[in-house]
């Protein structure tokens, strides 16, 4: 009896010792694979708080490059209302009058002695005097549109027309002092 409880003593000493090592080997394997998961997830949320940052810097780098161009674009606007208001104001100085002639003298060496000059109401008195064919009033703040008398060739000296015609010249010379 002694010899089958020994037995019996081994065996469970045996399973015990079996058992507590593969307890053991499961925590450490459980722990291994705890901080396995720790850092992979760690590591995950990293990553993506960093794109999330990136994304959010970008975006914001993008807001303010848009409201500076918006900025700009309502300063551009300001400006060239500006720019109508001198000229409307210029129409009404003493010096335009010589600006009206050369431009009906361009217009003439450009398209011939004999042109027909088209003018705002208010600047057909003063066309009318440079011995040139006075035609139909057109809707313009100064200037003139000048065609030939065959009506084939035209060129417009309108203020609008010229201002359009050197709108990207005036808009980079204006960004060039804005930026300064």
């Amino acid at each position: 009896m002694r010899e089958i409880d020994e037995r019996k003593k081994r065996k469970i000493d045996l399973l015990d010792s079996s058992f507590t090592e593969k307890k053991t080997a499961i925590e450490k394997s459980k722990e291994s694979t705890i901080k396995e998961l720790k850092d992979f997830y760690a590591n995950e949320a990293k990553v993506k708080s960093q794109r999330e940052a990136g994304r959010i810097v970008e975006t914001a780098r993008l807001d303010a490059k848009k409201i500076l161009f918006d900025a700009i674009n309502e300063n551009m606007d300001s400006t060239f209302n500006t720019i109508r208001q001198e000229l409307k104001n210029y129409t009404k100085k003493p010096e335009y009058k010589k600006t009206l002639e050369m431009m009906v003298n361009h217009a003439k060496k450009n398209l011939g002695k004999n042109v027909v000059i088209h003018s705002n109401a208010d600047d057909s008195v003063n066309i009318k005097a440079m011995n040139v064919t006075v035609g139909a009033t057109i809707d313009t703040v100064g200037g003139i549109l000048a065609e030939d008398n065959n009506g084939t060739r035209e060129l417009d000296l309108t203020f609008e027309e010229l201002l359009r015609t050197h709108e990207d010249d005036v808009k980079s010379f204006l960004l060039e002092r804005m930026i300064k």
